[in-house]
């Protein structure tokens, strides 16, 4: 007896069950680590982004473009080396067959890497897949398929099995997405649009819906058209909102209409210069002379003058005017209303202030406002034979730059 009491007496108390309640970790217990890449500062691997934009951007076939980027381990944007691996898409809203895999061989994605969310399997049953219900069942499935590097969902609010206005209800529904990305370790990426009649307003709060897309989000990237240098059109990608890299500059992109396969058209994305400033500096419309700011109108004027005494390069006047505390539309408005040239140079756009009589070319001076001696004004008519002689040649060598800057115009 007095063995089996020594036994009971040295044997290991038994755990109790950890009691219920909220658990803490301590801060010393955490090891800091840095945010892991897979486009540096615009995709982050375990995060949630939002891509909106306005119809016609062209934001799924950015999106596309990005996913086969990952495909072939290629280059992005900005000229880093992108990790190979593959990519989950789900949409609801465009056909595989007939858009979406037209438009990855047509940007080259190794198809072999892309797989496309068809249907949900539920207690043997096939139903469509539901974003906002199957998520975790996505988990198993992606895991088999192993080094999962983008996860697309289009649209994003199919995520929310609520109202996509309340609050509450789109951070409810956004979780789960949130959860499976950190769990696959794959930067996810939600397809969105922008609000109408929102134009002016801060970049990040047009996203329709609630602002809990935003807000869930680590990133929010805007794909848009604005103005170019030469008055026309151009597509540009932007970083709206970041909570975990810089949150200015962007790209440009251009929509080629191309072929797929013979006789199967389709457009790619095709990238262009990097553009500097904040998304709202970006993405400013010319807006409405309406705005009665022609205070700042006027002093953004007074700003080119001093600033263009020299011909300068686009970016040094952006970054000038962000220093001088001007918005980028009032100082594009200042700009026409100075008649300033916009050129093309070998290293990207430049601006010029012409003198004023030059850029606006006056009437000859009237004979009789003229005082003096008859040399005096054979000298202004002289003079005024050279300045139109002068004018002249500016013009033809302005018509020859616009033919160039022409050329160098997207069309889409």
């Amino acid at each position: 007896m007095s063995a089996v009491i020594r036994d009971i007496q040295n044997a290991a108390p038994v755990s109790a069950a950890p009691e219920d309640g909220v658990v803490l970790l301590n801060g010393a217990d955490i090891q800091a680590k840095p945010i892991s890449w897979l486009w540096h500062y615009w995709l982050a691997y375990g995060k949630l982004h939002i891509l909106a934009g306005p119809p016609g951007a062209g934001k799924t076939t950015v999106a596309l473009a990005m996913a086969a980027t990952i495909t072939v381990g290629g280059k992005w944007p900005d000229g880093s080396r992108c990790q190979r691996g593959n990519v989950i898409i789900w949409s609801g809203e465009d056909d595989p067959s007939d858009t979406l895999v037209p438009r990855l061989l047509a940007m080259g994605a190794d198809m072999t890497r892309v797989f496309f969310i068809t249907e949900s399997r539920v207690d043997g049953e096939l139903q469509p897949f539901d974003p906002s219900r199957h998520l975790p069942q996505l988990l198993g499935r992606a895991s088999q398929i192993g080094d999962v590097k983008l996860l697309l969902v289009d649209p994003v609010v199919s995520a929310v099995n609520g109202d996509s206005h309340k609050n509450a209800e789109v951070r409810k529904g956004l979780q789960p997405l949130v959860d499976l990305g950190a769990q696959l370790g794959a930067a996810v990426v939600g397809i969105t649009h922008l609000s109408k009649g929102t134009v002016g307003r801060d970049p990040t709060e047009r996203v329709t819906g609630s602002i809990a897309f935003s807000a869930v989000a680590r990133v929010v990237l805007l794909a848009a058209k604005v103005r170019s240098e030469d008055g026309g059109d151009r597509r540009v990608l932007v970083r709206s909102k970041a909570n975990i890299a810089p949150d200015e500059g962007g790209f440009e992109y251009h929509i080629e209409q191309t072929e797929a396969q013979p006789g199967i058209p389709t457009s790619a994305v095709t990238w262009g210069q990097p553009v500097q400033g904040s998304a709202r500096e970006i993405l400013a419309e010319p807006e409405d002379e309406a705005d009665g700011d022609s205070g700042a109108k006027a002093e953004a004027e007074d700003f080119l003058r001093d600033l263009l005494v020299h011909t300068t390069p686009t970016k040094t006047v952006q970054a000038e005017a962000k220093a001088a505390g001007h918005a980028w539309a009032t100082v594009r408005r200042a700009s026409e209303a100075l008649g300033v040239r916009k050129r093309k140079g070998d290293s990207g756009w430049y601006w010029q202030l012409l003198p004023k009589e030059v850029a606006h070319p006056t009437c000859p001076p009237k004979k009789d406002e003229q005082v003096g001696q008859h040399e005096q004004v054979g000298q202004v008519e002289a003079g005024h034979v050279v300045q139109v002689a002068q004018d002249a040649h500016l013009l033809k060598v302005e018509q020859a730059e616009q033919v160039t800057q022409d050329s160098d115009v997207e069309m889409f």
